[in-house]
């Protein structure tokens, strides 16, 4: 049976850009931004799930987060349904923002494109932002 998967993850903000890594949905055709981050391992407190994965993913050291919300996720993903209880963060981390904004980064453990996308760009809706719910979290923590 199809589990709920427990998730956290971080939106680091520099100059008016969000680190995110970029994905394509080919069931969909659908461009997409996802929050970095990953699961929540048993017994593991959801921020220290956050600074595990940043530093697995990217390999820096955040330096405090704030929780901003949890969002409840039930989607569709290359044609298998998924649901995952997401805690959203802002993240601060002196490493993160000596990241050129130029960078093309990639995830460590599994390749994904990571980059610092303007704040206009998660705003206009033209790439959504997930999980659903993280780009107005976004919104707020920058406003």
């Amino acid at each position: 049976m199809p589990a709920i998967r427990n998730i956290s993850v971080g939106l680091p903000v520099k100059e008016g850009h969000v680190l995110v890594l970029s994905g394509r949905d080919a069931h969909k055709g659908l461009d997409f931004h996802r929050a970095i981050g990953g699961g929540i391992e048993f017994g593991e407190r959801a921020a220290d799930a956050l600074r595990r994965e940043f530093l697995e993913e990217l390999g820096v050291i955040v330096d405090d987060c704030a929780l901003l919300g949890v969002l409840e996720n039930i989607f569709t993903y290359e044609g298998e349904l998924g649901h995952e209880i997401a805690h959203v963060y802002a993240v601060t981390s002196a490493e993160i923002d000596a990241i050129p904004l130029d960078a093309e980064l990639y995830v460590l453990d599994e390749g994904s494109p990571v980059r610092w996308v303007s704040v206009d760009i998660i705003r206009s809706g033209s790439r959504p932002l997930f999980p659903e719910g993280a780009a107005e979290a976004l919104l707020t923590l920058i406003n």
